[in-house]
């Protein structure tokens, strides 16, 4: 089993972190189970790789991996999914609003109950982003039919889950479960005690909003049309299409009952006709660039099963 945790200027949570994930890991639950913790440093300026590295005797679990500057949470997660070895990854955070000592067997015991993905569901929480939370988690319920109460919590998953994920940009880590949900994976959720933060701040604030509402549909798109892109482009080219004729015909009939034309409107409905015929195109175009990737991705994997 992995356990996975980003860190980003928590020097001060460090050592209870460290000390907690032990605890879970030498529990009569995790008896007899192999345990890592990949920690990966996010570019902190405060310490926290230096005083995670001097604690590393202590800890023989730690594996400490290192970015040279602050790149995100999505990012710190694709590093560390490159790297983890379990067949079981549990993502927490490092600043102890969840506490790894209760959380790690929760997590696990979900998963061996058959689950391939499973969430926290925070509670009691009071850090002033409930709301939004709530927001975000009933806009991805609608969105991408997934009905869990927290989706942007702890988690934890199978190997295979991690090994079907498309690549991760922005700030898609907000957005796997809905993807593995997508993919046909069973998701399970689990209640868990969330914990004011002990030391630092937040680096996550309501600025996210409409950076993680921009990420909301792209998700979406990509999920709804990436395997089929001509079903968007194309039903919008028919669309205009069909808009550019029916204005034809009513241009015409209105011309052999007037005997007069409205030019601006044939204008409009010869670019709304163009318009709709460049959208077809691109489709053509999108059609082709996921064949390529879709041998590309047949492809890595056979390597991959090879080596």
């Amino acid at each position: 089993m992995s356990v996975l945790i980003p860190a980003h200027n928590e020097v001060g949570n460090i050592p209870a972190l460290l000390t907690k994930v032990a605890a879970a890991f030498t529990s009569p639950s995790l008896a007899g189970r192999a345990c890592e913790l990949v920690l990966v440093d996010d570019g902190s300026t405060d310490g926290t790789a230096e005083l995670a590295a001097s604690l590393a005797a202590d800890y023989p679990f730690l594996r400490l991996l290192r970015h040279r500057r602050n790149r995100g949470l999505t990012a710190a997660l694709r590093t560390g999914f490159r790297a983890v070895r379990g067949d079981m990854i549990l993502f927490l955070p490092a600043d102890l609003e969840s506490d790894p000592e209760e959380d790690i067997p929760k997590l696990l015991a979900k998963l061996e109950e058959g689950y391939d993905v499973v969430a926290g569901w925070r509670q009691g929480r009071d850090d002033g982003k409930v709301f939004a939370s709530g927001i975000y988690n009933r806009v991805s319920e609608r969105l991408f039919d997934v009905h869990l109460h927290d989706m942007n919590w702890i988690k934890g998953f199978r190997r295979e889950v991690i090994e079907a994920l498309p690549p991760l940009r922005s700030d898609w880590h907000r957005f796997l479960v809905q993807i593995a949900a997508h993919q046909g994976f069973r998701i399970g959720e689990t209640p868990t005690t969330w914990y004011r933060r002990r030391s630092g701040r937040s680096k996550y604030g309501l600025g996210r909003i409409p950076i993680s509402f921009l990420d909301v549909l792209v998700v979406w798109f990509l999920l709804t049309f990436s395997q089929a892109p001509m079903r968007f482009f194309g039903g919008l080219g028919l669309a205009l299409l069909a808009t550019a004729g029916v204005t034809y015909a009513a241009l015409a009939a209105y011309y052999v009952i007037a005997q007069t034309q409205i030019r601006p409107l044939f204008i409009a409905a010869s670019v709304l006709g163009l318009a709709g015929l460049l959208l077809i195109l691109v489709g053509f175009i999108a059609e082709l660039i996921v064949n390529q990737s879709e041998q590309i991705r047949e492809l890595e994997q056979k390597v991959m099963r090879d080596t």
